[in-house]
């Protein structure tokens, strides 16, 4: 069950990238989607959540979400 929210979140995530215009938009949602993985696989959310918004954050400093 953990491990079918976590593929389900991760498409929502990856569907919603290419909607978002800036940094900060960028940032929330990957501040919510690492919260919702971390606590699906039974982690930290607040770990999760840090984690996802910098990786949101800087995802098109890397060229993955341009």
């Amino acid at each position: 069950m953990r491990f079918t929210k976590s593929i389900v979140a991760l498409a929502l995530v990856g569907a919603l990238a290419g909607c978002l215009n800036n940094d900060a938009e960028r940032g929330v949602a990957g501040a919510a989607a690492g919260a919702v993985i971390a606590d699906a696989t039974g982690n930290s959310a607040v770990t999760g959540a840090i984690i996802g918004a910098g990786a949101g954050v800087f995802c098109d400093d890397a060229g993955i979400c341009n």
